[in-house]
């Protein structure tokens, strides 16, 4: 006979902070309660959740808390085990290495499975760079793409670039990449290589950090001023 799914946990999507450094007593009180109520967690990295849940103050010893990670490494097969002690009852929590889980990152495959599963996801607010960046670039939000990395080969990269600023000026859909923070330049230096003069180019650094910068301009005008220091810095760029 089937487990009843009222009898299952719940799993919480539980955000923390983007940047190093930043306040930890910005969250939410509902966030830090429904923290301090759990004791099992699915993180992206063990060492940096247990940071975010030791400077969030959620009143609970740190080694009590039972931590299993999920990350780019870990394969399909892995990821239904992770589920067990929510099918016993036991509630549980995903944390990103920063920001949304289950946006652009490992954590929407724990959420597939869930879901399929019939377990309750209940998502906490929280702040998505991506969502960050749209907000203060000017871009189109009404229609956007989160389209994560371009190729890294210089010609399939070029022609990706091309086809998304085709829909980008065809729907007037505002296109977002990340990239790898050491590859920031470089993929800087080929949007403004390939993308139109008068294409619309916003760059996001270090939301939410004291650093932070947010510049949108064409294309033709950041071809002709000093370029934003980001190497190495976590960065968000649109174009539209």
């Amino acid at each position: 006979m089937a487990t009843n799914p009222t009898n299952y946990g719940k799993l919480y999507m539980i955000p923390c902070p983007i940047a190093e450094g930043n306040p930890y007593d910005v969250l939410p009180e509902q966030n830090r309660a429904i923290m301090a109520s759990l004791d099992y967690f699915i993180v992206e990295n063990v060492r940096s959740a247990r940071r975010f849940l030791s400077a969030a103050k959620i009143g609970r010893p740190i080694d009590e808390l039972t931590f299993v990670e999920c990350s780019e490494h870990t394969s399909a097969m892995e990821v239904e085990p992770l589920l067990a002690p929510l099918l016993r009852g036991k509630s549980g929590g995903v944390i990103s290495e920063a920001g949304l889980p289950g946006v652009a990152d490992p954590g929407a495959d724990v959420v597939a499975v869930a879901q399929s599963k019939g377990i309750e996801v209940v998502p906490l607010v929280g702040p998505s760079s991506l969502m960050m960046a749209l907000m203060a670039s000017g871009q189109n939000g009404q229609s956007f793409a989160f389209n994560g990395y371009l190729p890294i080969k210089p010609a399939e990269r070029s022609r990706a670039i091309k086809h998304y600023e085709r829909r980008a000026l065809s729907e007037r859909q505002s296109q977002i990449f990340i990239e790898t923070p050491y590859r920031n330049e470089k993929l800087f230096a080929d949007l403004l290589a390939t993308l139109a003069p008068q294409t619309r180019l916003t760059v996001a650094v270090d939301i939410t950090s004291p650093t932070q910068y947010i510049r949108t301009l064409r294309v033709e005008q950041w071809r002709n001023q000093p370029l934003p220091e980001m190497h190495k810095r976590p960065t968000i760029f649109i174009f539209g």
